[in-house]
């Protein structure tokens, strides 16, 4: 483990004024929103870039991201490389990637209307996994994701809450996939309609049609084809044609890499348009017996993409998070977007850097430099830590990540999707707001129940630096 911060450069750091000032509330004035000290001139990436005092000095190179990616897949078990896995995968490995991902309930769950699910209906979703049919073994199969796709615990669209009256945090929701993305399809449901696969960095169940089975060399060469361009906006679509539906307005989220058509003559219409404006893309449609082809299709030139990962840099680095501001959480990337993992993950992708996809991974994984607090760590370490963050550190807590955007009057910033912050006034009263959504918060005043802070409960700190 990589220790972050030097003994001398946290000294500098606290001369200034005593630590307890720089938890003082009441110094941070409380605007209309009540989102405390951030007003309108804080909700812009200049703001933030203007405080770096290298705005585009690169952070890491291609070379050091390539090398991280590498080292991300070698050694942390929550990632996959497709391209390692045996020609034929046993039923123990199949059975355990599924036994894994989740758990049968072994508590009460509740419908969008409030409603108990029955355990028969549960226990029918249980058995929809069809455990008792993986083979002893099976030739690896591989496919792609063809358009943006729900990765869930179990083969059901039933969406399930921990209380009545949440319908927010869907708990048989995991993930979203993006098109392009290659699978292995390990399994399928009892009833054929949903299967289970295995991303890079994920796997669990998704509804048939959003997988293209193909052959192997097809599927993995996707990734690596040149030239290609990058999605650098939050999310961007493919120019709409009638003649070819399965291309036609295909969401492609920020990070994701498609390989451009440069066969084409370019004074001929592509999908019913002609293409002088636009950059003619190749995306991957599923037949109608299931397999795997590939279609051309447009994006428009003026659409935010790249022709390459973005440098890391940190005027990219602000200016790609703020791109996500005000979209609302959606756990698992649901509702169109995201949550706080998949957020910082989204970020750093359209940069080149991979990531795992869960805080719990993410704050963990060997790949990355990092600090860590356990429950021997004092307030004082943990708050010093806080004071030291650089711009794109990445603060965890239990089931939350954070990206900071430095230091800024004497105290830490960060821009993260959170439900809501608390935080106690100066009158010694305290209050909430319900964020619910990408947004701009002091750090070191926002509250963890009622008497810690999120600074007590950090967990690790992630410096993406090599």
């Amino acid at each position: 483990m990589q220790t972050l911060f030097s003994s001398a450069v946290l000294a500098l750091l606290l001369a200034a004024q005593p630590l307890h000032a720089r938890e003082d509330v009441s110094t941070l004035p409380i605007p209309p929103s009540g989102v405390l000290g951030v007003d309108e001139a804080q909700l812009t990436p200049a703001f933030w870039i203007g405080l770096q005092p290298q705005p585009d000095k690169p952070i890491m190179g291609a070379a050091q991201i390539a090398a991280q990616n590498d080292a991300l897949f070698a050694h942390d078990r929550s990632m996959h490389d497709l391209r390692t896995l045996p020609a034929h995968l046993s039923a123990s490995r199949v059975r355990g990637w599924i036994e894994d991902l989740a758990k049968p309930p072994a508590k009460p769950l509740y419908d969008v209307q409030g409603r108990p699910v029955a355990a028969a209906t549960l226990k029918a979703i249980v058995d929809a996994r069809a455990l008792d049919a993986i083979p002893a073994s099976q030739p690896t199969r591989f496919g792609m994701v063809v358009r943006r796709a729900a990765l869930r615990s179990f083969p059901t669209t039933l969406r399930v809450f921990s209380e009545p009256g949440d319908t927010d945090i869907d708990r048989f929701q995991e993930t979203a996939e993006f098109p392009g993305t290659p699978v292995v399809i390990a399994h399928a449901s009892r009833d054929g309609h949903w299967l289970f696969v295995v991303s890079p960095r994920y796997a669990a169940w998704t509804q048939a049609d959003n997988i293209a089975a193909g052959d192997r060399a097809a599927v993995l060469a996707y990734a690596d084809r040149t030239p290609y361009r990058v999605v650098t906006g939050d999310k961007v679509r493919t120019v709409f044609t009638r003649e070819e539906p399965a291309v036609s307005e295909v969401e492609l989220d920020m990070g994701t890499r498609v390989p451009l058509r440069t066969d084409l003559p370019p004074d001929q219409p592509v999908n019913g348009q002609t293409p002088y404006a636009a950059h003619v893309i190749e995306l991957p449609i599923r037949q109608a017996d299931g397999t795997l082809a590939f279609r051309p299709a447009l994006i428009q030139k003026n659409a935010d993409t790249a022709a390459g990962y973005l440098p890391l840099t940190p005027r990219n680095l602000i200016t790609q998070a703020f791109k996500f501001l005000g979209e609302r959480y959606g756990w698992g990337h649901a509702y169109d977007g995201r949550d706080c993992s998949g957020f910082v993950s989204d970020v750093y992708r359209s940069m080149g850097v991979q990531m795992p996809r869960n805080t719990s991974s993410q704050g963990v994984s060997p790949a990355f430099a990092r600090q860590a607090f356990g429950k021997d760590s004092t307030h004082e370490e943990r708050l010093r830590a806080a004071l030291g963050l650089q711009l794109g550190d990445l603060i965890y807590i239990p089931g939350h990540v954070m990206m900071s955007l430095g230091q800024w009057q004497g105290q830490p910033w960060v821009i993260h999707d959170v439900l809501g912050m608390s935080y106690r006034k100066a009158d010694g009263s305290t209050a909430h707001v319900t964020l619910n959504a990408v947004s701009v918060t002091p750090l070191l005043p926002m509250l963890y129940g009622k008497d810690s802070t999120f600074v007590d409960h950090m967990t690790s700190i992630v410096r993406i630096r090599r």
